[in-house]
């Protein structure tokens, strides 16, 4: 449920507040259910796509799907599902998902990734913010990711908040790397977990740690940053004690191990690889990367 409490009147609500959060223990009913979009975006995600759209069976009034050219059963999948199956271009995470909420035709939008799913109570609390009248125009749930078959529970991973459900004209997504919602206000929290199946192989965390250092030398490059040397000969232990240490990594054994260093890998990388681009620039006849 959106975390209730025991109160003498249906109407009286606590609150609690969690820096520019708020939860209400309790809401006033509402004479008609909320209508609930969830929004994927999804290339080549036949391994995880049919885990999500089960755990929004009787959750979703429609589901949309953004596909941006799968070669795999993604979309037979969509459609076995009755999930409306649209297909864009490719341009960045967040237009992606700006695009999948604007053709939704729902107020609300439940933004989702491919591979997450609803834990049994984060169903149970979306089921019953829809009887009621929100009194939020965003809402934040608690996301758990399982990495190398175990859920991690520090590290700088757990409960790792996210902005998932909101009404549609109020906010929107920004980045092209680690897109996220942005919104001002103060929102509402769900009860219950975003179950976040990510990395199954360490291959795939080397790859993803390739992938995104790339990606986030480009975009300092393209944001003007220009000093690196010290950027990474400080940032990248540092990155490994505050994941290891500060953020209690130790406690999720050999993993948490993992983790921190792929983030100080991470760091590493990116800056780099802003190097490399930097050098390029000065080189006549050669065009950065």
């Amino acid at each position: 449920m959106v975390a209730q409490g025991s109160s003498q009147s249906s109407f009286l609500r606590a609150r609690v507040s969690f820096g520019r959060t708020v939860r209400y223990l309790g809401h006033q009913p509402s004479p008609a259910m909320n209508r609930l979009s969830a929004c994927v975006i999804t290339l080549n995600e036949e391994r995880n796509l049919p885990r999500l759209l089960e755990s929004l069976r009787g959750i979703a009034d429609e589901i949309v799907i953004v596909d941006s050219g799968s070669t795999d059963r993604t979309g037979e999948i969509a459609r076995e599902h009755e999930a409306r199956l649209e297909f864009r271009r490719w341009t960045h995470y967040g237009e992606q998902k700006n695009h999948a909420a604007a053709i939704a035709t729902s107020d609300w939008v439940l933004s989702l990734d491919a591979d997450e799913v609803l834990s049994s109570r984060l169903q149970s609390a979306l089921l019953d913010w829809k009887k009621r009248t929100p009194r939020f125009d965003v809402y934040e749930v608690a996301r758990r990711t399982c990495y190398l078959g175990e859920w991690i529970r520090h590290s700088g991973w757990y409960p790792d908040f996210k902005k998932r459900l909101y009404r549609k004209g109020t906010a929107e997504f920004a980045g092209s790397l680690h897109e996220s919602l942005q919104y001002e206000g103060v929102c509402g929290r769900l009860a219950g977990d975003l179950l976040h199946y990510t990395i199954h192989e360490f291959a795939e965390h080397e790859a993803n740690v390739e992938k995104y250092s790339t990606l986030a030398a480009r975009q300092m490059y393209q944001h003007g940053k220009r000093h690196w040397r010290g950027a990474l000969l400080l940032a990248t232990p540092w990155s490994f004690f505050h994941t290891y240490i500060v953020r209690l990594g130790f406690l999720d054994g050999y993993r948490g191990i993992l983790i921190a260093r792929m983030a100080a890998k991470t760091v590493r990388l990116k800056y780099a690889k802003l190097g490399q681009l930097l050098a390029a620039e000065r080189k006549p006849g050669e065009r950065p990367k």
